[in-house]
């Protein structure tokens, strides 16, 4: 078989493409389920609690994750700025990981402690208030909106499934625990435990 003839027959260079990438998948996922490093948390690493459950998605349903990375690559450039760079097993409980792939913003995987409460707080309300060249929204209605309790428990007992390690206490105290707070609350909570773990294991 020739190159020229797979590039005129459409279905065959269809049929060998998919092959092509399936084989790349398998040679680069498959060894990852034998490896410890990516299936078993980092040392430190816990799953959220529920106000930094309830953070986590509400900075998701904002697309935060369009503007903001979550992952710090092994280069000089990246640890000097970002701190040490971002290992499988920081993200057994991100269901879905937020990696990222575009910064239009800073990289958000060691941000947990960087700023005070106060200070995200000002950013999340108008980010040029602390920013003045940030071209960042801001997001005024988090303050405003309070959490529902409904679904948290279910949400913890899916995530239990997974593999998350959620005691029926914890679950069952997390209406209490997200109670009267608002959507900016639970997004500062998420925001400052990213990356707290890793400083304190590395």
């Amino acid at each position: 078989m020739n190159h020229e003839s797979v590039e005129k027959n459409i279905g065959l260079m269809g049929v060998l493409i998919a092959l092509v990438i399936a084989i790349g998948g398998l040679v680069e996922i498959v060894p990852l389920y034998f490896q410890g490093a990516g299936t078993h948390p980092a040392p430190g690493i816990k799953p959220y609690p529920a106000l930094n459950l309830a953070g986590r998605d509400v900075y998701i349903r904002e697309g935060c994750y369009v503007c903001h990375s979550q992952m710090i690559r092994p280069f000089r450039s990246e640890t000097e700025r970002y701190g040490p760079y971002s290992l499988a097993g920081e993200s057994v409980y991100d269901h879905p990981f937020q990696f990222g792939s575009k910064r239009t913003g800073p990289d958000l995987a060691r941000v947990g402690g960087r700023y005070s409460d106060d200070w995200h707080r000002v950013h999340l309300l108008n980010p040029r208030d602390v920013v003045p060249e940030s071209v960042m929204p801001g997001y005024p209605w988090l303050a405003k909106n309070e959490l529902s309790t409904a679904l948290i428990q279910k949400k913890m007992t899916v995530l239990r499934t997974l593999g998350h390690p959620y005691s029926d206490e914890e679950i069952k105290a997390a209406p209490e625990d997200i109670k009267g707070k608002t959507e900016m609350d639970a997004m500062i909570a998420y925001l400052q435990v990213l990356g707290t773990a890793v400083k304190t294991t590395r």
